[in-house]
């Protein structure tokens, strides 16, 4: 009698294979040289073709980031790392840009119209599962945090946390963590009067999530920023704004009461939308660092839509 074959498993259903940590070497060329000699003088116990075909498939970082030029030109002290497990994961998304990472945070610059987290009806394409991917792609362990958010509409800098230490550090000291926002706008109707000064008022938000400053303290939470404006044409006025406090929507409110809506913003009192963006940008980011104390300070140029309006 013919014995029966197995009957195969169904998609998806097959266990899968345990995860294997990456193999990563690390070196640090002495002095100047060419990447792929160095890699032979660093690696004597690989065969030339391992070390060539490490290149080729992408398993070589210089500095953080992946080549696979071999005449690479390294200085003394650069960091060379070689992945003998697999090609490193990389990230990449027109949307949304890694500007720093190590074992505890993140820090990205985002994109207008790009959500920082999921909604109730949005949970994929955002900052976060994005990120998730990512890490998870390097390993399955990884996880991601949520330490602050930006609007929806409101493009620049902001961090994620890689352990749920690193978050609950800088959400329960955020204050004291946070050394410095600076954020950048354009505004409406022409110059502001002063030229530079503060903005206080206590923010109370209504059932419709649109937020409106009150007089009493006791309806509100405080919110203090302070403006500079930077250059003023045509109507406009290109603005730095610093946050003493970060309440929701904070910066767009204190601009609509001081009669400067943020351009492009109608839903706080904007008539105009000439870069069709709200044009508001967070341009510097200062933070210790939750895990080693280290005063981590990160900036991104004005857009150019804005510098282009005023």
């Amino acid at each position: 009698m013919a014995s029966r074959k197995p009957l195969a498993a169904k998609p998806g259903t097959q266990p899968h294979a345990p995860f294997r940590p990456d193999i990563i070497l690390t070196f640090k060329p002495a002095e100047e040289a060419k990447l792929l000699e160095f890699l032979f003088a660093s690696m004597p116990d690989r065969k030339k073709t391992t070390v060539k075909d490490y290149l080729k498939h992408r398993q070589v970082e210089v500095n953080g980031k992946v080549t696979t030029q071999f005449d690479t030109a390294l200085a003394a002290g650069d960091t060379v790392r070689v992945n003998t497990s697999r090609e490193f994961q990389t990230f990449s998304n027109p949307r949304l840009k890694i500007v720093y990472e190590d074992d505890d945070v993140i820090v990205v610059n985002k994109g207008y119209g790009l959500l920082s987290m999921g909604t109730d009806s949005k949970k994929e394409g955002t900052a976060y599962s994005l990120l998730r991917e990512y890490l998870k792609r390097k390993d399955p362990r990884n996880k991601i945090f949520i330490v602050h958010r930006l609007d929806q509409h409101t493009s620049g800098l902001m961090m994620f946390a890689k352990s749920i230490e690193a978050k609950e550090r800088m959400q329960h000291n955020w204050n004291n963590m946070v050394l410095e926002r600076r954020y950048v706008a354009v505004v409406e109707n022409g110059a502001l009067d002063p030229e530079e000064g503060e903005i206080r008022s206590y923010l109370a938000e209504n059932s419709a999530h649109e937020v409106y400053s009150v007089e009493k303290p006791e309806e509100g939470q405080l919110a203090v920023t302070r403006y500079t404006t930077l250059k003023t044409r045509g109507g406009y006025s290109l603005v730095e704004l610093s946050l003493e406090t970060g309440r929701k929507n904070q910066i767009r409110v204190h601009m609509k009461d001081s009669g400067h809506p943020i351009a492009g913003d109608r839903r706080y009192g904007a008539k105009t939308s000439p870069i069709h963006r709200l044009a508001l940008h967070a341009r510097t980011l200062r933070f210790v660092h939750p895990m080693t104390q280290k005063d981590m300070n990160f900036s991104t140029p004005i857009p150019a839509g804005f510098l282009k309006m005023v």
